[in-house]
């Protein structure tokens, strides 16, 4: 037989068979449906074929008949007016010198309690100044002139003489300027110190505040040896809300901060405030840097108005070696103290200021914002011989 008929025989004896296999199916499934009824199914047709009517809505406080599918006007929800979180209080020195007040009261509350002046309640009161960190030759300045004092007003009580101790300290650290200058178009703020001692974290406060005060601001991150500076320095001033200049890690930092000063002379910044390296102090290559620095910055638009040396209290007497080398240097306008809170050594401002004539202008009394205040001699006094 032809292939090509026997092929077409077997087509059309499928569609045969599938047609009748259909067909059977059809009239199985239609015997075993339900009859509808006519109204029904015309009902049925009516609600496929017609579009649905749009039904009114009623709205609670609006009138009837509103189109559902019409733009509705929302009254807005009343703003909730959130309290501001009440702004931080500076911290203060009666609160935070206990490490440094429980050095001294021991010695103190002796001399008090001993009344009558004698060799021992001299003995005491040295001994109470050293362990404070006040330095030796510092105490015994202090000492000689209160005993002359103390000679001449016939002072023979251990409390009073505690008062005469507290008033020549006053006499030595009070009488300073601690504003930080200005006056250059912009002024130039230099901090330097040896690494760890919380330049960058001291910058950004200032920054913080200044920025507070209607300042405009530029940060330079001239500590281009020390990794991470800059980056930390730039979170500073995101947060500040202040410009920062950068330069490359390793990079020259007397160009950084000349840039510094040229970009803040151009968008009218009023104040840069310049990291600087930090290795170690007894390093020549860093005061020879410092030095530089300081000339460079004031080749263009700046005037270097504070070099401003930062010191950690916990260091003690490290500290006062620190600011004689950075005397050296960089011509030294002011200290700034920090971690005083944490340190049982808070006598260090009485040597920096006796020996070496330098201000303590900040100081750091804890990691907030508003921890770091200006030193005030009378209120650091009085919570160094606070015994209650």
């Amino acid at each position: 037989m032809d292939p090509v008929l026997l092929i077409v025989l077997i087509v059309l004896a499928v569609l045969v068979v599938g047609g009748t296999g259909f067909a059977l199916l059809r009239g199985r499934g239609t015997d075993h449906m339900p009859t509808l009824d006519p109204k029904v199914t015309d009902e049925a047709d009516s609600i496929l074929t017609k579009p649905k009517a749009k039904e009114p809505v009623t709205v609670e406080g609006a009138d009837t008949g509103v189109d559902v599918d019409a733009p509705v006007e929302v009254e807005d929800e009343p703003l909730v007016e959130v309290e501001p979180e009440p702004e931080a209080k500076p911290a203060t020195f009666r609160e935070r010198l206990g490490k440094a007040r429980t050095t001294m009261s021991g010695y103190l509350s002796s001399v008090i309690s001993r009344g009558d002046v004698n060799a021992e309640t001299w003995d005491e009161l040295e001994e109470a100044l050293i362990r404070a960190d006040v330095g030796i030759k510092s105490t015994t300045e202090i000492l000689e002139t209160v005993r002359t004092k103390a000679d001449d007003e016939g002072v023979k009580d251990g409390a009073a003489l505690i008062e005469l101790v507290k008033d020549e300290m006053k006499s030595r650290l009070g009488g300073q300027d601690l504003t930080l200058a200005e006056g250059g178009d912009p002024s130039v703020w230099l901090f330097v110190g040896v690494n760890g001692v919380g330049k960058t974290t001291t910058i950004g406060k200032i920054a913080s505040r200044e920025v507070a005060n209607g300042r405009k601001i530029t940060l330079a991150a001239g500590d281009t040896f020390r990794a991470a500076a800059a980056e930390q320095l730039t979170m500073w001033a995101e947060r500040a809300g202040a410009d920062i200049v950068r330069g490359a890690e390793g990079g020259d930092p007397s160009s950084v901060i000349f840039d510094a000063v040229e970009s803040a002379a151009a968008n009218g910044a009023e104040i840069v405030l310049a990291d600087t390296a930090g290795r170690l102090h007894t390093k020549t290559n860093l005061m020879n840097e410092l030095s530089k620095v300081r000339r460079v910055a004031e080749k263009g638009a700046g005037t270097v108005t504070e070099t401003l040396l930062v010191i950690d209290a916990t260091t003690g007497q490290n500290g006062l070696i620190q600011a004689r080398q950075f005397t050296e240097a960089a011509d030294l306008t002011g200290v700034v103290l920090t971690k005083l809170d944490g340190s049982a050594k808070g006598g260090i401002v009485v040597a920096v200021q006796n020996e070496l004539g330098i201000p303590v202008k900040l100081v750091g009394l804890g990691e907030g914002q508003h921890d770091l205040i200006e030193f005030n001699a009378d209120d650091f006094v009085d919570a160094l011989f606070d015994t209650n």
